[in-house]
């Protein structure tokens, strides 16, 4: 897909006059938001006793790596999440851009507000447990930040909201699986509780694609083709971020699988994107395509997760070599 240029007024002006048709489908998935949001306060789900001065103006304790008492893979996967969490001002600014008045404004707001509730109790946790090194983390949350977020060539608004409902979903599961594999309750009870309010997210945009389908089938087609075939997680820009996803994925925590099977296809049944009709050439062109590309993702994931298999046999035998 060639880049969109925003410096064409005639793009600058169909992307908000998409949001303006969209407007009153924002207001009222706004309101059914706010009506099913559970409150929830950040320092209830962090245990506070545990936590004590670290070296430094306080002259508390240095960190030590034996103090970690979740799993490596844990960890990672926390800190990942946490750190794609911390770039919310970028992602902010992004979806900002398409509007910052109305129920689109207000929606933006709320999300943001609800998004950094999610950094504050992931960072509060890490801390107070001592699981990671604090020196560490700052250093890698400023290395990220300072990377700033910039969507893709080629996004539009559309784009955007449609990334966003893959995404979001995506998320919940990671932090709903990291929680699982975490070991501390404490733990998976925040993430679970993160991993809600990511759902009532992908709720929320999901309903805005769907809603695009029945105002531009073709344009909303060719934009789920585009998000889905050209998906990747927003923190990837993290420093050896693939290495880290290997591991996350090998852990089970995210894979390809997942994605296939408890992401995209999901998204893909509830906007019925294989049963609509009345779909110009371009629409139908890019279903066809979206249907090969998910032909070759299902291979792909039924490939790694073969290998995953023999991964994992190869570490338990090394494992019990050296117990010996």
């Amino acid at each position: 897909m060639p880049p969109i240029d925003r410096s064409d007024r005639s793009v600058a002006r169909a992307e908000y006059s998409l949001l303006a048709e969209l407007q009153p489908v924002v207001e009222s998935n706004l309101n059914r938001h706010l009506g099913v949001a559970k409150e929830w306060f950040p320092h209830e789900y962090v245990p506070w006793s545990e936590g004590r001065d670290f070296e430094g103006p306080l002259g508390g304790e240095a960190w030590t790596p034996q103090e970690a008492k979740l799993p490596d893979v844990a960890r990672t996967s926390l800190v990942v999440n946490l750190l794609t969490e911390d770039n919310l001002p970028g992602y902010h600014f992004a979806v900002a851009e398409f509007g910052k008045d109305g129920a689109w404004g207000n929606w933006v707001n709320r999300w943001t507000a609800e998004e950094a509730r999610h950094g504050i109790a992931l960072r509060d946790y890490l801390l107070v447990t001592r699981t990671v090194d604090p020196r560490a983390l700052e250093r890698a949350r400023m290395a990220h930040m300072s990377l700033g977020y910039d969507r893709p060539d080629g996004f539009s608004a559309l784009h955007a909201i449609a990334y966003a409902a893959f995404q979001e979903l995506a998320t919940r599961i990671s932090h709903r699986n990291t929680g699982h594999v975490s070991t501390d309750p404490v733990c998976d009870a925040l993430l679970a509780r993160i991993a809600a309010d990511e759902n009532l997210h992908m709720v929320f945009y999901r309903n805005l694609v769907d809603a695009a389908f029945e105002l531009a089938p073709d344009t909303a087609m060719a934009v789920v083709r585009d998000v889905v075939t050209g998906f990747e997680m927003p923190g990837s820009t993290i420093k050896d971020f693939g290495r880290k996803s290997a591991e996350i994925a090998i852990a089970g925590i995210y894979d390809l699988r997942l994605h296939h099977d408890s992401v995209v296809m999901p998204i893909l049944r509830k906007l019925r994107v294989f049963e609509r009709e009345g779909l110009g050439a371009a629409g139908e062109a890019a279903r066809e395509e979206l249907a090969d590309f998910l032909a070759k993702l299902d291979t792909q994931a039924t490939s790694f997760t073969d290998r995953r298999e023999g991964i994992r046999e190869s570490r338990a035998r090394r494992a019990a070599a050296v117990a010996a």
